[in-house]
């Protein structure tokens, strides 16, 4: 089933962005990120899965979200300062634990790319959030994407987490299911904002 349904749900993304929404403007990075997300998919579900592969995938999703969400550049103010830190913050309690379950894991080959993948899917969560601090921005598209990329964030923290520091009960579940909800809001938080 997860072989059908997990790319299956980033394809009907993709047409409905294509199709329904548009590839203008922003909206070419955020339709690019969904097609990075569903490679990055079938790597992971691949019977022998392909780590680095779909991280590399999911890496070059999360660039494009960061433009798509800064394709006008943000102003920098006190609320976007206190975001950036509040973020710094979350991503460094993350990473330290992953950090060592790599090491202890003797996964020492993963530790670079999963730091970089941590500090840039980070970036994406705070470039979200500053959508709500964004004169420009729709509140309620700022709200869903928000809920969105943080859902995002979680989902590839729950991965991390029962992947290289200890299980999570039903976490492969947990996993799918905040990262399809994360992608679903993302899409409808960007269309709402950018939808002529």
């Amino acid at each position: 089933m997860i072989y059908i349904t997990k790319p299956a749900t980033m394809l009907v993304l993709i047409a409905w962005m294509v199709f329904e929404v548009g590839v203008s403007g922003p909206l070419i990075f955020f339709t690019l990120g969904f097609v990075f997300s569903m490679i990055g998919d079938i790597c992971l579900i691949l019977p022998r899965e392909q780590f680095i592969g779909g991280l590399v995938s999911f890496l070059f999703g999360q660039v494009c979200y960061i433009i798509g969400f800064n394709f006008k550049a943000p102003s920098i103010t006190a609320v976007t300062i206190t975001m950036t830190i509040g973020v710094a913050l979350i991503a460094l309690a993350i990473i330290r634990p992953l950090r060592a379950g790599l090491l202890a894991k003797g996964q020492k080959a993963f530790l670079q790319p999963v730091q970089i993948y941590a500090g840039v899917i980070s970036l994406m969560l705070l470039s979200a959030l500053v959508t709500l601090a964004r004169p420009e921005w729709d509140k309620t598209a700022a709200i869903l994407t928000c809920l969105g990329a943080a859902s995002f964030f979680l989902s590839d923290t729950l991965l991390a987490w029962n992947k290289f520091v200890t299980p999570i009960s039903k976490g492969s579940l947990k996993t799918i299911i905040t990262y399809h909800l994360g992608q679903i809001l993302i899409a409808l938080g960007v269309a709402t904002q950018f939808m002529k």
